[in-house]
């Protein structure tokens, strides 16, 4: 009963909606740059996760690309990369729905670490 209790919040909490625009108002969970050029690393990114979750959706912007990825077990977005263009590889921000719920599924930044060389 005592699980019940802790898992039923966090539950409730995961399944809130957010938007693009919410997401990337919170500070980023990851800010690296790597030697791959934007569409390389949104490319490894929907190898890497095209296991785990739906269909990324990946938006040419700018300077680079905006690679949103959808929630596990709801619609919406679960995290957005902004992937931008610098001389010898790329910039990366990703910026988490739920970043400051310390159980939550670590694919994404997995896909993200991965995908930063190699």
């Amino acid at each position: 009963m005592k699980w019940g209790v802790v898992l039923l919040p966090l539950a409730l909490a995961m399944t809130g909606c957010a938007t693009v625009s919410d997401i990337n108002q919170s500070l980023p969970t990851m800010s690296v740059i790597s030697g791959k050029k934007p569409h390389e690393y949104a490319q490894c990114l929907s190898e890497k996760l095209a296991g785990s979750r739906g269909a990324l959706q990946i938006e040419p912007q700018k300077d680079g690309m905006r690679v949103i990825v959808p929630q596990k077990f709801s619609s919406g977005p679960a995290a957005v990369f902004d992937i931008e263009n610098r001389s010898g590889g790329s910039s990366i921000k990703l910026h988490e729905r739920i970043s400051n719920v310390p159980i939550r599924p670590h694919d994404v930044r997995n896909a993200a670490t991965d995908c930063i060389s190699g």
